[in-house]
C-alpha cells in the first residue's frame, strides 16, 4: 500500500466481441466546509471551469494522501476488474468450445456486466459514505463499506441499468460503426481505443515478445489458456471499462444523491441529470485532467521501445528479451495499472467535490487540519 501511495504522491500531485437535501443518517456526517481556496467560486468563463474542474482532481489527490486507507478502494476495485478478466476469457473459452445459443450468450455478457458493476458501485458507495463520515480527521473505507450495505437496493437497479446500458452500447459498436463507409468512420467516437487495443500486443505490454506461447500449446497444439486472458479477455476488459467509464461521467452524481441524500433510484437518475446541466464543464475538465495524466504515463511506453529497439511479437523470430529489459516491462505495466487506479480513486473522490459544488456552489476543501511540521 505504501507503493501506491507513492506512487500517487508522485504523479497525481499536478472488445466485448461481436454479437456478443433529506436529512443524512446519523452515522454521515454531511461536511460543511468553506470555499476552495484559489478557486473562486464566482469566477465565471472558460479559465473558471477548468480551474474548478483540476482543482476537484487536486482536491481528491490530497484527501486521498491524507486517507491512506481510502486505497482499499483502489485495490479492490483493481481485483473486481481483475475478475472481470477471468470472466470474459471464461465466457469467450465457453464461446469457442461449447458455441452457445446467441440469447445464451447475451445472458452471460449482461450477468458478467452486472456482477462487476454491482460490485464496482457498491465500493464507489462505500467511498463516498466514508468521505462524507469522517471523524477526528479520519475517514475509515470499511465504515463506509459497511454503511453502503443500507442502499443495496438502489445499488442493485443502478447496476442493472448500468449493465444492460453498457452491453447495448457495445453492441451498437459493433454492430453499427464496425460497418460505417470510410468517409465516415469519424462518427465512431470510439474509433480511438482501437490504437491502444492494437498497442497492448507490443512491447512493453508483450513483454516477452513470444506470440507462440500466447497461441498455442507446444506439442499439444490447439490455444493456450494464456490467450484467453491476454490478450483476448484483457482487450475485452478494457472495451468495457471504457464503456462503463463513459456512463459514470456521465452519471456520476447518482451514487452520491441514493447514499448521501437517500433518494429512490429514479430520483436520483433525474437528480443527476438536472446537477450535470449546471456544471457538466467541471465534470468534463476534471475528467480530461485525470485522463491526461494516465495518457502521459501510458505514452511513456514509446520511451521503452525506443531504448530496447523491440516492438512488436510479429516482427520478432524467436527472440527473447533479455532479463533486464522483461524486468522494466513488468514493472512498467505494474506502475501503469497502479496509476490508472489511482487516478480512478481520486476521480470518485473529485466526483463528491463536485456534486458538493453543485449542490452548494462553493468547492470544498478537506477539513483535516495540516499534519504538524
Amino acid at each position: 500500500m505504501h507503493l501506491i501511495l507513492g506512487i500517487a504522491d508522485l504523479w497525481l500531485g499536478l472488445c466485448r466481441k461481436p454479437p456478443r437535501v433529506h436529512a443524512s443518517q446519523v452515522d454521515i456526517v454531511y461536511l460543511t466546509e468553506p470555499a476552495h481556496a484559489g478557486l473562486p467560486d464566482g469566477g465565471g468563463g472558460r479559465s473558471g471551469t477548468i480551474r474548478r474542474g483540476i482543482g476537484a482532481a487536486l482536491s481528491g489527490t490530497k484527501t486521498l494522501a491524507r486517507n491512506p486507507q481510502l486505497l482499499w478502494f483502489t485495490l479492490l476495485a483493481g481485483l473486481v476488474l481483475v475478475g472481470n478478466t477471468i470472466g470474459q476469457s471464461a465466457l469467450r473459452y465457453i464461446g469457442w468450445t461449447m458455441q452457445p445459443d446467441i440469447i445464451v450468450s447475451y445472458v452471460q455478457d449482461f450477468l458478467l456486466g452486472f456482477a462487476t458493476l454491482f460490485c464496482l458501485v457498491f465500493l464507489l458507495a462505500g467511498l463516498f459514505i466514508s468521505i462524507s463520515s469522517k471523524k477526528d480527521g479520519s475517514a475509515s473505507f470499511f465504515v463506509g463499506l459497511a454503511g453502503a450495505k443500507k442502499f443495496l437496493k438502489a445499488i442493485f437497479g443502478w447496476s442493472i441499468v448500468l449493465a444492460l446500458t453498457g452491453i447495448l452500447l457495445i453492441y451498437i459498436w459493433y454492430h453499427f460503426f464496425y460497418w460505417l463507409p470510410p468517409e465516415i468512420q469519424f462518427l465512431n467516437i470510439f474509433e480511438p481505443f482501437h490504437f491502444i487495443t492494437s498497442t497492448i500486443v507490443q512491447f512493453p505490454f508483450n513483454w516477452t515478445l513470444d506470440w507462440d506461447m500466447l497461441t498455442e500449446i507446444p506439442g499439444y497444439g490447439g490455444r493456450s489458456l494464456l490467450l484467453w486472458i491476454y490478450p483476448f479477455g484483457f482487450m475485452e476488459t478494457l472495451t468495457f471499462s471504457a464503456i462503463i467509464l463513459l456512463l459514470f461521467i456521465l452519471t456520476p452524481f447518482v451514487v452520491p444523491l441514493i447514499v448521501l441524500e437517500q433518494k429512490t433510484l429514479r430520483e436520483a437518475i433525474v437528480g443527476s441529470f438536472v446537477m450535470m446541466k449546471k456544471i457538466w464543464a467541471d465534470v468534463a475538465a476534471c475528467a480530461l485532467f485525470l485522463g491526461f495524466i494516465i495518457y502521459v504515463v501510458f505514452l511513456a511506453y514509446l520511451l521503452i521501445q525506443a531504448a530496447s529497439g523491440m516492438v512488436s511479437p510479429y516482427q520478432t523470430v524467436i527472440f527473447h528479451p533479455p532479463d533486464t529489459w522483461i524486468a522494466l516491462a513488468i514493472l512498467y505495466n505494474l506502475a501503469l495499472l497502479i496509476v490508472a487506479f489511482v487516478v480512478a480513486t481520486v476521480g470518485g473522490i473529485a466526483a463528491l467535490d463536485l456534486y458538493r459544488y453543485a449542490k452548494t456552489g462553493h468547492m470544498p476543501v478537506s477539513t483535516q487540519p495540516e499534519p504538524p511540521v
